[in-house]
């Protein structure tokens, strides 16, 4: 995956970066909402319209909603309390380790912090011999 610096990231981004790490498997989804998994685990998602998730001035539910896992409870609360971050949750996802950003939002961080928020889904999903081995190839001592 090759870095593009600190330009804004875009949806394509996501699809790319996913499918870019090792042994993943995409589902359609429902509504051809693509599904990233690594050993049968979602770490990436594009999420149906839902009653959770909506524009509290029309009411209206967002319908480019992506769903991406994090290690855990502190970092997905890093995220979600940056009043500057395109991050959020819904009392939905409460106790669930992901965070949600719409796909009109994504522009708002880089593409270097996108390859990293998909590369710790990644990682929070995969098994141990498969997070041990993408280690020791992206990040060697």
């Amino acid at each position: 995956m090759g870095r593009t610096g600190g330009r804004p990231a875009r949806v394509e981004d996501v699809h790319e970066l996913a499918l870019g790490m090792p042994h993943v498997r995409v589902n359609a989804g429902t509504q051809s909402r693509p599904i990233y998994q690594v050993g049968g685990k979602s770490f990436v998602f594009f999420r149906n319209p839902r009653p959770d998730a909506f524009d509290p001035d029309t009411g209206q539910r967002y319908d480019d909603v992506i769903v991406f896992w994090v290690p855990g409870e502190g970092d997905k609360l890093a995220m979600v309390q940056d009043e500057s971050s395109p991050f959020f949750t819904t009392p939905h996802f409460d106790g669930h380790l992901s965070v949600l950003v719409r796909a009109s939002r994504l522009g708002e961080i880089s593409y270097d912090e996108l390859a990293e928020v998909v590369q710790e889904a990644w990682l929070s999903r995969a098994s141990a011999r498969r997070r041990a081995a993408w280690l020791r190839e992206y990040l060697p001592d």
